[in-house]
């Protein structure tokens, strides 16, 4: 039986007659955990043995312009062929192994063609964790009908990394997801109005180069570490599975902290987040 948290005295008179249970509370506590502290490149140089960065810098920098390129594009194929093209009553168990395998699969031979491999191997990828994320996304209540919540799915490729043009500080979950908040609701209204075709839609257009504007730099780094002479087609799948795992555990604080809020209110469980931080 789930016990009650108590609230702060300062939060409004309303919010303290529907107290968050327990349960719920220690779930928005992990997500947080998950979402502030993703370490991607920690774990990415954990089982490589060599820091991201040392690969980073290997990496010519004529690279780094394609990459954005072609992550821009295989997010744009993967929601063609995963996201908007998935039924609304798709409710398929999220089997999170047999992504990972598929993944490393298709990692097994990135980076051993270079630049040309990636642009074969990440639509592949990237379409997989997006179906990955979509069951996860059913699990959390999300309604795959709604055009917000497909898009919700593509919003995790934009967590847990910063982009180039941020500065030094850390960006958090919330001020992510305030950057894609206008692209994503004109997305969304363009896909209600027009269906799901995105020719011509300057709306999803700009959602998924503002998504991309991020993803791209995991994309690179795990580019870098594929491209490794050293590394080899067993670590380069290794290197896939801990990339498609870091997107799963992305999706399910995501989908956490959406059903807490269609639950408890947007505010109140922000308010609750920002206690936390505090702590």
């Amino acid at each position: 039986m789930n016990q009650i948290v108590a609230l702060p005295e300062q939060v409004p008179v309303q919010w303290r007659q529907a107290p968050m249970t327990a349960s719920d509370y220690q779930a928005l506590s992990e997500a947080m955990r998950l979402l502030e502290n993703p370490g991607l490149t920690a774990k990415l140089s954990n089982y490589i043995g060599m820091p991201v960065e040392k690969a980073l810098a290997m990496l010519p920098q004529n690279l780094v312009k394609p990459v954005t390129l072609i992550t821009r594009q295989a997010l744009g194929r993967a929601m063609d062929a995963a996201l908007l093209t998935l039924p609304a009553e798709y409710t398929a168990p999220s089997n999170r192994m047999g992504h990972k395998l598929l993944a490393g699969l298709s990692g097994a031979l990135g980076g051993s063609f270079g630049i040309a491999s990636l642009a074969l191997e990440l639509p592949l990828s990237a379409t997989l964790m997006l179906r990955a994320i979509a069951a996860i996304a059913r699990e959390h209540g999300e309604d795959l009908d709604d055009p917000r919540a497909r898009l919700a799915c593509m919003e995790v490729f934009a967590l847990g990394g910063k982009s180039r043009s941020d500065d030094n500080s850390d960006v958090g979950y919330y001020a992510v997801r305030a950057f894609l908040s206008k692209t994503l609701e004109e997305s969304a209204k363009h896909v209600m109005k027009k269906g799901l075709a995105k020719e011509g839609a300057p709306a999803l257009v700009k959602f998924i180069n503002a998504v991309s504007q991020r993803f791209s730099v995991q994309v690179s780094q795990k580019f870098a570490l594929q491209s490794l002479p050293a590394i080899g087609a067993v670590s380069g799948a290794t290197v896939n599975v801990v990339f498609v795992s870091h997107f799963q555990e992305m999706a399910q604080a995501h989908f956490t902290i959406r059903r807490l809020e269609r639950i408890y209110g947007q505010d109140r469980i922000r308010h609750v987040w920002q206690s936390l931080e505090t702590v």
